[in-house]
């Protein structure tokens, strides 16, 4: 029985920091399982935070020094994880990059953090750049998870990830489907920044607020929710349809309506399909606030699991879809991503 083990790197839009996944994978008849061995979240420098989080607006060339320089990072970084834990049989490393543009209408989405010079620093063999294949196919780029969620957790009726972005994976007449529901982290944490807060602890500051009505109806009666699926957001459609809508509000009462519509998008989604059970994970788990707006709305089993699959699931699967891509297997669907077909997807450094 082969067992593969691999560091999966993941960086999300909300930007609170680096996740890091070490875990081995093997299949049992004809099934694969996983156990994570080690995990942590890095938290980003504040100089590099900055430069992530305003590289949508650089400069070619200094988007470019970017990239570079943020590859040795993550190759630094990775040297320390496996220093610190005295690893000594890594297979490869998986990483997902810092989405600066993603515009798969015009063909193009771009993760930054050049995955040679992860290889350059680490010296294991390094899988990076998983998105622009299947742009080029005529997919999304995104989501890319459901193929973690078809081998590995296939035991619930969908799995929900609530960070920068809400979504969702399940399967319909045996076949995968995902989509982004709604954005969530990536508004939520940017106006908490004024409270000089990186995230609302608990939703305790949306606790606060009033629900704004028209507020409210604006952001649900937003074009992108009446798309069907594959579908998925950037940041470019945050500030070009959301923050706008916010002008003369109180902040209190925009978190608070904020958090009302990602329950409102979340649990239609849930009750359109009926589903009984599903997995909860990403940081927006955590918002005690926004879970209980869900719940008050649908009658779906909300499974909230171990901390590890709550702030690791996207690293272990970015980890898993290396491996699956060492071996040429499909580690994207088209059914999820509206790609042309199946594919296997990554460029190996």
């Amino acid at each position: 029985m082969k067992v593969y083990k691999a560091i999966g790197l993941m960086s999300g839009t909300s930007l609170d920091g680096l996740d890091i996944c070490f875990a081995k994978f093997w299949k049992e008849n004809s099934c694969w399982k996983f156990e994570i061995l080690k995990a942590e979240t890095v938290v980003y420098p504040k100089k590099l935070e900055e430069e992530l989080r305003n590289s949508i607006h650089l400069s070619t060339q200094d988007l470019l020094a970017l990239n570079s320089e943020y590859g040795f990072y993550l190759g630094q970084i990775t040297n320390d994880f496996i220093k610190k834990n005295q690893l000594t049989d890594v297979d490869l490393v998986a990483s997902h990059g810092h989405t600066v543009f993603h515009q798969p209408h015009r063909k193009f989405t771009l993760q930054i953090g050049d995955g040679r010079a992860i290889k350059i620093q680490t010296q294991v063999p390094v899988i990076y750049d998983f998105r622009s294949q299947d742009v080029l196919l005529g997919g999304n780029g995104a989501p890319l998870v459901p193929i973690g969620d078809e081998h590995l957790f296939s035991d619930y009726d969908a799995c929900l990830n609530l960070g920068g972005f809400s979504n969702i994976s399940f399967k319909i007449n045996e076949e995968r489907i995902a989509f982004d529901i709604a954005p969530v982290n990536i508004i939520l944490n940017k106006l908490v920044q004024e409270f000089g807060k990186n995230y609302d602890e608990n939703g305790d500051l949306a606790r606060k607020g009033n629900i704004n009505v028209q507020l409210l109806e604006q952001l649900n009666s937003l074009d992108f929710y009446a798309l069907s699926h594959p579908k998925s957001l950037g940041i470019e459609w945050c500030n070009e349809n959301i923050f706008s809508l916010f002008s003369g509000i109180e902040s209190l009462d925009i978190l608070a309506t904020f958090t009302e519509h990602a329950a409102e998008q979340i649990s239609k989604i849930f009750n359109i399909h009926q589903f009984k059970k599903v997995l909860f994970t990403g940081g927006g788990t955590y918002n005690k606030y926004l879970i209980e707006k869900i719940r008050n709305k649908t009658s779906t089993e909300i499974i909230i699991p171990e901390k590890q699959i709550i702030d690791f699931k996207e690293a272990l699967i970015f980890a898993f879809m290396g491996v699956l891509r060492l071996n040429n297997e499909t580690n994207i669907l088209a059914s999820a991503t509206g790609s042309s077909h199946n594919h296997s997807s990554g460029i190996i450094a």
